[in-house]
């Protein structure tokens, strides 16, 4: 049966990248969106949209006969549940057969079958998949350590914990059942063995209804946070560089697909040792997070595909064959400096130049951008702090490598924290451009170390003098009186224009003169302006011309160079004394909730000790006290809402 309009059950990024197809291929779309989403780009591209009132997942996007309603008013005549949330929900698949719409994805038994880890993997092993031997629990041994806990049901790292000691097994236990029933409404786990240095290695499989199964390619996904992945490529440069690996691999996959009668995209992920021996560890029954690698290297639309597929059309008779190298970053608003923290708030700009959004070829500008924001768009604590996918193709993997990382330094992203300069940092590094590349990269390679602005000290004071000259340039262009002398001008040279700027690193304090002769900045002889306007500052420092951007948001400066970007706060003259927090005082770094506190008014806590627990973004993160002290204040309880910035408690310190 032809489709003519399909609901997308999902959000962001994903839920554009399907329109995007439907757009090319002459098919309608319909959007939904939560309360908090109804401002989101994939609302406004859609042909029609469908409020789900609320804003948590479990209010609208985990709803599914929200979702078929939704799908019936708007008169579309399928579904595609994208990825997250609803996608390898078998009984939702089942609900949208039931409700007489085409269902975008795997047989609801296929999808049952690979949902839980511990079926799967004893289907695996009888269909010939290396597999890695599930461990009892209450049978775990210290011969046996370490060891991964895993939630049976779901993705995307939740509900797993590693354990080293065997007296913290019984904890963790607790604690991934506890995140496996939040996040996949099913609190089964299970362990095997955790292999800390291995490669993960993923094939793309694709199905039809009259037999053929396809191993489209392999794609590599080893460098990852907490189970998450960060960099995805294709092809494996372990794949490419062990003989035979790839043909053992493309038949594990086809095996795997073939023994749960798969149909559609789907994936199937290994974890692969430097010999190239792997075992099985799931089969995501859905779309990846990844898969423009692999479309990239092969030229292949595969939501295309699974439209086909689901209109019970056959796959064509050749399957695609890959060519060059595509290398994905995922773009987090969030902080990997302080522990992966994620970020909320307004994305005031985001910009990379000579982009292809959705784009199934870059050989003209060799970047794709998957994104799910625009300039303006509001980051939610309700949601994965992914903001877009930013993916290079080149002939080869340096040149891939090369041009994205060119291509993430020079964008501009304001408004919020995110992982940009550590993604940079691990494109160029030795050990990545080498391929040298495992599930240990950050810990081998020091996450203190790849975390680091771009923009050093001497480029953050450059900065703060572009922003402060910048600044200049704006008074004086909203001045009522004498708007034609320069902000700060003197005829005969008087005291210096104070401006101080807060940044990561430290605060900046800028003393400038303009006169008759320019400027005269205080300790930097060697720089002299060159020109200056509200938006850009050229300066030449030590005999070298740089181009500064300035773009100001409220007390919000950043300055874009290519020396690297820089996030300045413009520091009031004159404090608000009720502003002034006492000290020893804990803020949210987020807004979220309050789901556990482990202390109460009047205990002694030691330096780093965790006091309580703040969920936002799907995350737990750990509130620590700042130093050995008392708890004199403790503003929150269990359950409480807060907002970013809230006081939640005060740690007198000890001395």
């Amino acid at each position: 049966m032809a489709i003519t309009s399909v609901l997308v059950a999902n959000r962001g990024e994903i839920a554009r990248r399907v329109i995007s197809t439907c757009r090319r291929l002459g098919i309608g779309t319909v959007a939904v969106f939560s309360d908090a989403d109804a401002d989101a780009p994939h609302v406004r591209e859609a042909d029609a949209a469908v409020r789900l009132p609320g804003v948590s997942p479990a209010e609208t996007y985990l709803r599914p006969e929200l979702l078929i309603k939704a799908a019936a008013g708007a008169g579309a005549d399928a579904i595609h549940p994208g990825y997250g949330f609803l996608s390898e929900n078998a009984g939702f698949a089942e609900q949208v057969a039931g409700a007489g719409l085409t269902w975008i994805g795997p047989p609801a038994k296929a999808i049952a079958t690979m949902g839980s880890k511990i079926e799967s993997k004893r289907l695996m092993a009888d269909a010939g998949v290396p597999v890695l031997a599930e461990l009892d629990p209450d049978e775990i041994t210290e011969d046996q350590l370490p060891v991964l806990v895993k939630a049976s049901a779901g993705g995307g790292g939740r509900g797993m914990r590693v354990v080293r000691e065997l007296d913290e097994l019984g904890a963790a236990l607790i604690s991934a059942r506890a995140e496996a029933a939040s996040a996949f409404g099913e609190e089964t786990v299970f362990c095997e063995r955790f292999l800390a240095t291995g490669r993960h290695i993923e094939v793309q499989v694709m199905a039809d209804a009259h037999g053929a199964v396809w191993a489209v390619g392999e794609r590599e996904c080893s460098i990852q946070r907490r189970h998450q992945k960060v960099v995805e490529e294709a092809p494996s440069p372990l794949v490419e560089r062990v003989d035979g690996m790839r043909e053992r691999l493309f038949d594990a996959a086809v095996r795997a697909a073939s023994a749960v009668g798969y149909q559609g995209a789907g994936t199937v992920e290994f974890l692969a040792d430097e010999r190239g021996e792997f075992f099985f560890l799931e089969m995501n029954t859905r779309l990846q997070v990844e898969h423009p690698v692999t479309e990239l290297t092969t030229g292949t639309d595969l939501v295309a595909l699974q439209i086909a597929v689901a209109e019970g059309a056959p796959l064509p008779a050749e399957r695609p064959e890959s060519r060059g190298h595509a290398i994905e970053v995922r773009l987090y608003a969030e902080d990997p400096a302080q522990e992966w923290q994620p970020q909320s708030g307004t994305l005031h700009t985001v910009e990379l130049a000579n982009t292809v959004q959705f784009g199934l070829s870059t050989q003209d500008s060799g970047i794709r951008l998957d994104s799910g924001v625009d300039n303006g768009s509001v980051v939610s604590v309700h949601y994965d702090p992914m903001l877009a996918k930013v993916i290079a193709w080149a002939p080869e993997r340096t040149a891939a490598a090369r041009s994205l990382a060119g291509a993430l330094a020079a964008a501009k992203i304001h408004g919020v924290v995110t992982n940009r300069d550590l993604l940079v940092r691990v494109l160029r590094h030795p050990a990545f451009l080498a391929g040298d590349t495992d599930t240990a990269f950050f810990d081998r390679h020091g996450l203190d170390t790849l975390s680091e602005p771009l923009a050093d000290a001497e480029t953050e004071s450059l900065a703060a003098l572009a922003a402060a000259l910048a600044d200049a340039e704006r008074n004086r262009a909203a001045a009522r009186v004498n708007g034609r002398l320069p902000s700060g001008w003197r005829n005969v040279v008087s005291q210096p224009q104070v401006k101080v700027y807060d940044s990561a690193s430290g605060t900046h304090e800028v003393r400038y003169l303009l006169g008759r002769s320019g400027v005269t900045v205080e300790g930097r002889d060697g720089v002299r302006l060159v020109e200056s306007t509200m938006d850009s500052v050229a300066l030449e420092a030590g005999g070298v011309l740089r181009r500064f951007e300035v773009r100001r948001y409220g007390a919000l400066v950043c300055v874009d160079s290519p020396l690297g970007p820089v996030a300045l706060t413009a520091v009031e003259r004159f404090t608000d004394p009720s502003a002034v927090l006492a000290e020893g005082s804990l803020v949210a770094p987020m807004p979220g909730t309050v789901i556990r506190v482990a202390v109460a008014e009047g205990d002694e806590v030691t330096e780093n000790q965790p006091l309580l627990w703040l969920e936002a973004m799907k995350m737990e993160h750990a509130v620590r006290a700042p130093a050995d002290g008392v708890v004199a204040e403790l503003g929150v309880s269990a359950g409480a809402q807060v907002e970013l910035g809230a006081v939640l408690a005060v740690v007198t310190p000890t001395s």
